[in-house]
């Protein structure tokens, strides 16, 4: 009877893994086929990827919007994590009879749809625009500023903070060290599985950002891959074959942090302290 448990659940599985991983196959099988065989639905691998590439830098600045997605990725990662692991640093180790108030607010924050606020976001960058011109409207600045830090990352942190060894943050003290000191001394290091997951969280959510740089990003040069590929299948006969080698050219960073990565990932989802 367990036999049959344990293949009943390996037939499951498998048909899950065959129907999670069959969207990428077809990409990239389709980036080595024609525009036409990517719509007739050919399932089979072409030789057409190196000239789909080819047309690709020929008819979009390829290497101009992966240079914005990874600067905009990778400084929004770097603040997001600083400023979120200090928050939920400091939410969970200082006691005040408020803070709990503050946080219940933060987290409410969540509910409000980011499509509520890019009406007022726009308006505010539009408005800084005229006095700070490289902190408003198409601007990689006004990009990054209103993600470097979510209620999402802070609760992460003040959550993976509770696991850290309150013992070391005693010994830091009576060793003299401050605050900071202590926060980038002993907490940093000890919780690098946390600061890899949410460094894997906040990246790919960065790097795959479309509505946000849509709105407040105006010119060519300063589009971001999401951007170039979204324009590519906006013209009156899109080449499917070129989009599909953008797309599996645009996956590839996230990926690879991904998998380089991923057992940080799974013990700082798991909340563990090494």
């Amino acid at each position: 009877m367990n036999n049959w448990k344990h293949m009943l659940n390996y037939v499951v599985l498998t048909i899950a893994a065959i129907i999670s991983v069959f969207p990428f196959i077809w990409m990239i099988v389709s980036a080595t086929n024609k525009s036409v065989d990517v719509t007739a639905g050919r399932l089979l691998p072409g030789n057409q990827f190196v000239q789909n590439f080819h047309h690709l830098l020929e008819r979009a600045e390829l290497g101009t919007a992966l240079i914005n997605s990874a600067k905009i990725s990778v400084i929004t990662t770097v603040l997001a994590l600083l400023i979120a692991s200090l928050a939920g640093y400091g939410f969970e180790i200082f006691k005040s009879k408020f803070k709990d108030i503050v946080f219940n607010i933060l987290l409410l924050s969540m509910m409000i749809p980011f499509a509520a606020l890019m009406v007022p976001l726009f308006k505010m960058f539009g408005t800084i625009t005229q006095t700070v011109p490289a902190f408003g409207i198409d601007t990689h600045t006004a990009v990054i500023l209103p993600t470097i830090t979510t209620a999402f990352l802070i609760f992460f942190f003040r959550q993976s903070t509770k696991m850290f060894p309150k013992e070391i943050l005693e010994a830091g003290r009576m060793d003299g060290l401050t605050e900071f000191g202590i926060f980038f001394r002993i907490y940093i290091p000890t919780m690098k599985t946390s600061y890899a997951a949410a460094a894997i969280i906040t990246f790919t959510s960065s790097w795959n950002s479309y509505l946000w740089p849509l709105v407040i990003l105006q010119t060519p040069e300063n589009q971001t891959i999401p951007l170039l590929i979204s324009n590519l299948g906006s013209s009156y006969a899109p080449d499917y074959g070129m989009i599909m080698t953008a797309i599996v050219i645009a996956t590839l960073p996230a990926a690879l942090i991904f998998f380089i990565m991923q057992k940080h990932f799974v013990a700082g989802m798991m909340g563990s302290v090494k």
